[in-house]
């Protein structure tokens, strides 16, 4: 068995990477997305936490997250919003399907990968990467030739903002740290 740490640093922003289970394409159903929705605001309602950036595709997601002072626990939060997300999932996506033996021992449904990915933003330029990382996303996985194409991200916010022109990404724009990301 791996021994696996997960850095936690009380207080720090995370960049997330959440996958579905085996890749299946359904975070962009409108559902899903109401489902996904929900259960960040119930979590975030126990738990407090900032999400900063964010993009939806069909089978996993980036976000960046900065967490309260004196709280670490970035575990929790997204137990509680993969289960929450389940719970309002169960019969419209498992129609029938069986879990697994391990799965069902751990209350899991397989609409999720069992981990998630995350690293802990260093710095304004670390975040500012990971930011344009996120944003980009959709584009890198081909799903639209521009960034401002994609629907479901924090893009058109920051937009808004003004923290990024609105053609940005296309062609070879990129952040000021010099690239898209890691």
């Amino acid at each position: 068995m791996s021994n696996y740490r997960r850095a936690r640093i009380d207080g720090a922003t995370y960049f997330f990477t959440v996958v579905t289970g085996k890749r299946r394409e359904i975070l962009t159903l409108p559902e899903s997305r109401k489902a996904l929705r929900n259960a960040i605001e119930d979590a975030r309602k126990l738990l407090p936490f900032t999400v900063d950036a964010w993009v939806l595709l069909p089978e996993h997601l980036h976000c960046i997250w900065s967490l309260p002072e004196g709280d670490g626990d970035f575990s929790k939060r997204w137990g509680m919003v993969k289960a929450g997300f389940s719970k309002q999932m169960r019969g419209v996506l498992e129609q029938g399907k069986q879990l697994a033996a391990s799965r069902g021992k751990h209350r899991e449904t397989s609409l999720w990968q069992r981990r998630f990915w995350e690293h802990v933003i260093r710095d304004e330029t670390d975040f500012r990467r990971h930011v344009d990382y996120v944003h980009y996303n959709p584009v890198k996985h081909g799903l639209v030739e521009r960034v401002k194409d994609w629907p479901y991200s924090t893009f058109h916010k920051y937009v808004e903002k003004g923290v990024y022109p609105a053609n940005w990404g296309d062609d070879e724009v990129t952040d000021s740290a010099g690239g898209f990301g890691e």
